[in-house]
């Protein structure tokens, strides 16, 4: 595996690879900490690709609360071990004065009811426009054929998704499912700050998102209703929810009836971790149609 760490240098071991016979590149973007989240997507990337490009980067400008970046886990050695025994061809790891040189002034903005709700409700709008502005440029960077990115951040996946469009970026977003540990919790970097206790009591985020698989399921499609359900599980877990919404899946405007794919999607501190969860639930004849 290539370690690299500037813009110039990756491109050129990309660039390298292509003259060498490789068709395409496929990127995984992530801020570290890795995980089998993290992993199973270099093995999607390994399975529609030539070249897998893994980049680590935590990135300042998503981030709108300094404490939340300064306890961001970093382990760049360990990372880079399980990159790879994962098999990732090239690590680019990258300092913040590399991405962001003195002087930078270009921020990339998706509008609309996408960058309006959920997460930059909370977090403020700056925080997609932190994802947009450096995904754009990781993009740019290995000139990816196909990037990566994971289910559980459904928002961030529909802005690089519409400003991957909006912008002619000749890359592919895919997203893949997201990896639960044997508790329900969906992975992420952020669950190793959780203490024992509240690692069981996150586990009510997911057993909520299957309260509404299962309310749906069983024929309501009424959001009120299976709004309800989800937010009871949630108290009775003794969790206080940020958000619980209910979304069309590609636009993020709130709806009222599960008429389509719809986007259940919870947010809520477990002591002093954020954490965030979804699922969507699409009625049998949307799928028939796709």
């Amino acid at each position: 595996m290539k370690i690299v760490r500037s813009v110039s240098g990756v491109r050129a071991a990309v660039r390298l690879a292509r003259t060498d016979g490789v068709a395409r590149v496929g990127l995984v973007p992530t801020m570290g900490a890795l995980h089998d989240g993290h992993l199973s997507l270099v093995r999607a990337a390994q399975h529609g690709s030539d070249l897998v490009v893994m980049s680590i980067f935590v990135n300042p400008k998503q981030f709108t609360e300094l404490s939340d970046l300064e306890r961001y886990p970093r382990q760049e050695a360990a990372d880079a071990a399980l990159a790879e025994a994962a098999g990732v061809d090239i690590l680019f790891a990258p300092e913040p004065s590399e991405l962001y040189p003195d002087g930078f002034a270009t921020t990339v903005h998706v509008g609309g009811p996408l960058t309006q709700t959920l997460e930059a409700a909370g977090r403020g709008p700056e925080h997609f426009d932190g994802v947009a502005t450096v995904v754009s440029k990781l993009l740019l960077a290995v000139d990816a054929d196909t990037a990566y990115f994971g289910q559980k951040d459904a928002q961030q996946v529909m802005v690089v998704r519409r400003m991957v469009a909006d912008l002619s970026i000749p890359t592919e977003i895919v997203a893949c499912p997201t990896v639960r540990d044997a508790d329900g919790l969906a992975m992420s970097s952020r669950n190793v700050r959780l203490s024992a206790e509240e690692r069981a009591q996150a586990t009510a985020i997911p057993r909520a998102l299957e309260a509404a698989e299962t309310a749906f399921a069983l024929g309501e499609t009424r959001v009120e209703h299976v709004h309800a359900r989800v937010v009871a599980v949630l108290t009775a877990g003794g969790i206080a929810p940020e958000y619980v919404a209910f979304v069309d899946a590609d636009s993020f405007v709130p709806v009222a009836e599960i008429a389509g794919p719809v986007l259940c999607a919870i947010a809520a501190r477990v002591g002093a971790v954020r954490l965030i969860d979804n699922t969507l639930l699409t009625p049998p004849d949307v799928i028939e149609e796709h």
